[in-house]
């Protein structure tokens, strides 16, 4: 089987995301931003107020959740200009963590969440409410910082695969 292909040159959109290249730097910077206008458009809140992330509600979706709906929107305006960033140099891996002790009212359980950023580009998140219910601060810290470790050592064992294929594609 045969197929045709046509060299375009560099790319410079992939599915939607930008792609700039510092070559001098050996670097590649990803965003959404175009796509995240697009978005704030078609809900008419380009001009809308920059949020906050909100993650509480997914399911049993009502007319109280659009003003979540909105919350998320207002913060894809906020943050439409942040890149993932890769190469240059070494990996680095960064983990954050925190946790509201206690925040849910109906169980009294606490709320984790985790960034990972791998080169200053988030490779992974979460934000979840703790499956227990913990009696201090302290256990709900420790809870959403055990978790974030767990990700953050799996990201830097499978990274060090990454690191040996991206030495093989170089020139």
């Amino acid at each position: 089987m045969q197929f045709s292909m046509t060299d375009m040159g560099e790319a410079s959109y992939i599915i939607g995301i930008k792609i700039y290249r510092v070559r001098s730097r050996r670097m590649l910077e990803l965003t959404q931003s175009s796509y995240i206008e697009k978005v704030l458009k078609r809900f008419k809140m380009e001009h809308s107020k920059q949020g906050f992330l909100p993650m509480r509600y997914q399911t049993c979706v009502g007319e109280a959740h659009w003003s979540a709906v909105k919350s998320i929107l207002k913060y894809l305006k906020k943050s439409k200009d942040i890149f993932m960033i890769y190469g240059g140099a070494e990996l680095i891996l960064e983990d954050y963590s925190d946790a509201s002790f206690q925040s849910d009212d109906d169980d009294a359980k606490s709320q984790s969440s985790f960034v990972l950023k791998l080169n200053g580009g988030v490779v992974a998140w979460k934000s979840s409410k703790q499956d227990t219910t913990v009696d201090s601060t302290t256990k709900a810290e420790y809870i959403a910082a055990s978790e974030a470790a767990k990700k953050a050592v799996w990201i830097k064992t499978t990274s060090k695969s990454w690191v040996w294929y991206l030495a093989l594609l170089r020139p």
